[in-house]
């Protein structure tokens, strides 16, 4: 039988939305809550460790925060051409410039998400796949992907 098991992580964000015709143009940021959901078989062999487990809990934990969790926290994510680049590349003092990532695509919560899915793709253990991700905006707000 398959069983799916999720695993809850916070941390905050900011991010600028070029180009976009409201508020969130500008730089601001997010309490963020990512679900991450696995699927697999839980181990059937006494003589295993994890006997009874699909995946260990911490396991899912060590990989969603070294692909998702650590570069993102406290980071500024803006897209390739975002008018705040030449802003802030300007700090030549390496001690001052921000955690900065810059995407190909429009850091909104749905291609966030899509993102997130390709760094996690194959990270996890033979038998067990990802199941599905939600990611929380705010406490109101979120995107749901399911593989």
């Amino acid at each position: 039988m398959q069983l799916r098991l999720t695993k809850q992580f916070d941390f905050q964000m900011a991010h600028a939305l070029c180009g976009y015709d409201g508020k969130c143009r500008n730089i601001h940021g997010h309490n963020y809550k990512l679900m991450v959901t696995v699927e697999g078989t839980p181990i059937d062999n006494p003589d295993e460790a994890k006997n009874g487990m699909v995946i260990d809990f911490s396991d899912i934990k060590c990989i969603v925060e070294k692909y998702v969790v650590e570069p993102l926290d406290h980071a500024l994510v803006l897209p390739e051409g975002s008018p705040y680049l030449s802003l802030l590349n300007g700090v030549d003092n390496q001690e001052d410039k921000p955690k900065m990532i810059v995407t190909p695509f429009q850091p909104t919560c749905e291609n966030m998400l899509l993102y997130f899915a390709r760094l996690l793709d194959g990270r996890f253990p033979d038998g067990v796949k990802l199941y599905s991700m939600r990611l929380y905006e705010t406490d109101t707000s979120f995107a749901e992907l399911l593989l």
